[in-house]
């Protein structure tokens, strides 16, 4: 069996996007692996996108077809089909490129130092510019280098320095080796907002030892991404803050006997609240009905939310 299995959810509209992520995959300097592609029943299907590959490529590949279950029910079902010799699972979203190094220092790093979770750095456009390199972390946490070539990092209590800014992860440059694949999975309910963060979190408190590679591990590529597509004023915007108000209050559940992470988190999921009021007030400005429906169901998990309307009002009252 190969050494790692590269887990790929497919959900695409445009011919060729599939086909550039494999190409970067196939030109890895490390060539132990096979791919699982999980077709998440994508509009173009991934098969379609195989057809030009040649016979060798072709046949390290599996495609599983699954109903839609969005990106974290889709790399659930690769975890689920990683073959039992497998020693680690590197995820790619089907936009993403590789650099050629990727595995080979993926591999390098897990293996001297007998980690299980792995992250490098991306590189993005101008609509990445929210992220920030995996180098800057060492500017203001306790990193430790462990290695200069490529240069590897650990920082202490890494789930904590997450919990900040979790802008320096992200899935396409993620490995995980075989206790994480087996116990690990995405919360596939929360596919608008925060699935990935909820997982990197359950992956670093889980992990044996975490590294971070500042080299580059993946480019930033273009394609269907549902989460950056809903912007304030988009129907599924109330939708994506009450999902990510979720995902935050099971989050804070990890950390329950810590009390500065869980003030941390408080105020993310005030601030989620504060967001979605907004939206449905400029839907209200516009003479357009807010999504009752929506805030019913919030508020019947989250009765702060009756607070935070009370003092939106009133700031608005009193101005």
């Amino acid at each position: 069996m190969a050494t790692f299995t590269i887990i790929i959810p497919f959900y695409q509209r445009e011919d060729g996007i599939l086909r550039r992520a494999l190409a970067s995959v196939f030109a890895q300097s490390f060539q132990d692996f096979d791919v699982i592609v999980v077709d998440d029943q994508s509009p173009y299907p991934a098969e379609d996108e195989l057809k030009p590959l040649g016979e060798e490529q072709r046949s390290r590949i599996a495609v599983v077809k699954q109903a839609n279950a969005g990106p974290g029910g889709a790399r659930n079902t690769g975890l689920d089909n990683v073959p039992a010799a497998t020693r680690f699972a590197a995820f790619l979203d089907s936009d993403d490129l590789w650099t050629h190094e990727h595995l080979q220092n993926a591999y390098d790093a897990l293996q001297k130092f007998d980690a299980d979770c792995y992250w490098a750095s991306i590189h993005g456009g101008e609509e990445f510019d929210y992220h920030f390199s995996i180098a800057d972390l060492e500017a203001s946490e306790k990193a430790v280098r462990l290695c200069e070539h490529p240069l590897l990092l650990e920082i202490p209590d890494i789930a904590s320095v997450m919990l900040k800014n979790w802008a320096f992860l992200h899935m396409s440059c993620m490995v995980i080796g075989r206790p994480l694949i087996e116990k690990v999975r995405f919360d596939a309910a929360l596919r608008l907002a925060a699935e990935d963060v909820l997982f990197f979190c359950d992956c670093m408190l889980a992990a044996r030892r975490v590294l971070l590679c500042v080299e580059p591990g993946a480019l930033r590529g273009e394609g269907i991404n549902i989460f950056h597509g809903v912007d304030n004023d988009s129907p599924q915007f109330l939708k994506q803050q009450f999902i990510t108000w979720m995902a935050l209050d099971r989050l804070e559940s990890r950390f329950s006997k810590r009390p500065v992470e869980i003030e941390t988190i408080k105020a993310y999921k005030n601030r989620a609240r504060k967001q979605a009021l907004w939206s449905q007030a400029r839907l209200v400005r516009r003479r357009r009905l807010p999504d009752f429906q929506m805030l019913a169901r919030w508020a019947w998990r989250d009765p702060a939310l009756f607070a935070s309307a009370l003092q939106i009002a009133g700031g608005k009252l009193s101005k």
